[in-house]
């Protein structure tokens, strides 16, 4: 347990921030399943929406330093490689 009056903030933000960093990361993996999901319905109105929205939430989460930029652009070009692959 911290002692110093600094410590114990340190403690209650790390505790609120791990609940916000926790909420980005799951909406991040429920974006990226229904992604898939879509895409292996295959209807293109599916997969361009859930792309857009799979997008969106990797670049919050890129945003937010929760994802490095790196990872971020990496991620959105696989899922971009299997919406090219399904329409071929």
């Amino acid at each position: 347990m911290p002692i110093i009056k600094s410590a114990k903030k340190k403690a209650r933000q790390d505790i609120h921030r791990q609940a916000r960093n926790y909420l980005t990361r799951t909406a991040l993996k429920k974006a990226i399943r229904t992604f898939n999901d879509a895409v292996k319905g295959g209807k293109k109105e599916e997969m361009a929406k859930a792309l857009s929205a799979a997008y969106k939430v990797i670049d919050t989460a890129a945003k937010k330093k929760i994802l490095e930029k790196n990872t971020a652009a990496r991620r959105k070009a696989s899922l971009a490689k299997k919406v090219a692959a399904k329409k071929v």
